[in-house]
C-alpha cells in the first residue's frame, strides 16, 4: 500500500486519491493545485473547468519567473496568472476519482472539502535535442506525483438572532486615541494655569 504525506483527522469521514509519475508539468500542476487548496469539491470542480476554458486563471505565486500579468489574477490578490489547461484536466480526473471513492465509502460527495493536496516531483524522463555544429542538449520532461485527501466537512449552526442583538459593541481605545486625549488634557491644563 502506498504511504500519503498526511493521516486524515478523521479517516471514517474522509477519502483518498493518487496519481503517480504522471506526465504534467510539475511547477503548473503545483500552482493549480495550491489554488484548489481548501475548496468545496463542487467549486473546485468548476474552477478547474473555467481555467480550461480560460473563464478563471491560476495564480503563479511560487514559480512565476517570466509569467504575464493578466486581470483575471486580481480576485486573488495577485497579478501573475496562467491558464495551465493540461494540469487543470489532471487535476479534475483526480476530483472525479476521490469523488468515486468517497461514494464507495459511503459519505456525502456534496460536502466533501479538499484538505490536503500534494505534488511532488517524480524522476525526470530524458530525450535529446539536436544542436549545431553536432552537439547533443538534454530535453528533460517533468513529471510529477499528486496526492490529494478529501474530508466530509460539518455543517456551521448559525448563532440565534437573540444572542448576536445582546452583544454590545466595546470600544478599545488605540494609542493613538490615548495620545490624542493626553494631548487635550494636557492643553486645557495649560491654558487653566495661565488663567
Amino acid at each position: 500500500m502506498v504511504r500519503y504525506s498526511l493521516d486524515p483527522e478523521n479517516p471514517t469521514k474522509s477519502c483518498k486519491a493518487r496519481g503517480s509519475n504522471l506526465r504534467v508539468h510539475f511547477k503548473n500542476t503545483r500552482e493549480t493545485a495550491q489554488a484548489i487548496k481548501g475548496m468545496h469539491i463542487r467549486k473546485a470542480t468548476k474552477f478547474l473547468k473555467d481555467v480550461t476554458l480560460k473563464k478563471q486563471c491560476v495564480p503563479f505565486r511560487r514559480y512565476n519567473g517570466g509569467v504575464g500579468r493578466c486581470a483575471q489574477a486580481k480576485q486573488w490578490d495577485w497579478t501573475q496568472g496562467r491558464w495551465p489547461k493540461k494540469s487543470a484536466d489532471f487535476l479534475l480526473h483526480m476530483l472525479k476519482n476521490a469523488e468515486s471513492n468517497a461514494e464507495l465509502k459511503g459519505l456525502d460527495v456534496d460536502s466533501l472539502v479538499i484538505e490536503h493536496i500534494q505534488v511532488n516531483k517524480a524522476p525526470k524522463m530524458r530525450r535529446r535535442t539536436y544542436r549545431a555544429h553536432g552537439r547533443i542538449n538534454p530535453y528533460m520532461s517533468s513529471p510529477c506525483h499528486i496526492e490529494m485527501i478529501l474530508t466530509e466537512k460539518e455543517q456551521i449552526v448559525p448563532k440565534p438572532e437573540e444572542e448576536l442583538a445582546q452583544k454590545k459593541k466595546v470600544k478599545y481605545f488605540t494609542r493613538k486615541d490615548t495620545l490624542r486625549f493626553l494631548s487635550f488634557s494636557s492643553m486645557s491644563w495649560v491654558v487653566s494655569m495661565y488663567r
